[in-house]
């Protein structure tokens, strides 16, 4: 295994869904590719958070897009980051912008941006948009590719 994966603890083995996103562990490896500016995107589009007040499950269509550093976000810990909501009560804008800047704080990327797309409750949907600075102007970034909700599927 290479050195730079020598810290991953939840990698390459059975892990518990953490408690609480303060519970979870988002972890990082060395961007091999500190030399040049590219884009890295993750989606959710299956996450799950609870109403703080009624209890009653909220679903969002999440997109990360970020500019690394020095360090780049393990997808298996922002998996069990992510999955950590599903039981935290929170509003929707809580919720994006806690995970952007935990992200944030984490990797400290050169630009950071997270789209949060959520299902309507009581009919009304609250899309959250969260960025950090300005992108590197020689980065490709493509839409996010999610339509405001007009019955999303």
């Amino acid at each position: 295994m290479a050195d730079i994966y020598k810290d991953l603890t939840q990698l390459g083995g059975s892990t518990e869904t953490p408690e609480s996103p303060d519970k979870a562990v988002l972890e990082r490896v060395t961007n091999p590719h500190k030399d040049a500016d590219y884009l890295v995107r993750f989606t959710a589009p299956e996450f799950t958070s609870i109403c703080p007040i009624t209890g009653q499950p909220d679903f969002a269509h999440l997109v990360l897009d970020y500019v690394p550093q020095d360090w780049l976000v393990e997808s298996k810990s922002l998996k069990l980051f992510l999955t950590s909501f599903r039981n935290h009560g929170d509003f929707h804008e809580a919720c994006t912008v806690s995970i952007a800047k935990r992200i944030e704080d984490v990797i400290q990327p050169k630009w950071l941006r997270l789209g949060g797309y959520w299902y309507p409750r009581g009919g009304i949907p609250i899309d959250v948009f969260y960025q950090s600075g300005e992108c590197p102007k020689n980065v490709w970034v493509p839409d996010q590719g999610v339509q405001t909700y007009r019955g999303r599927g």
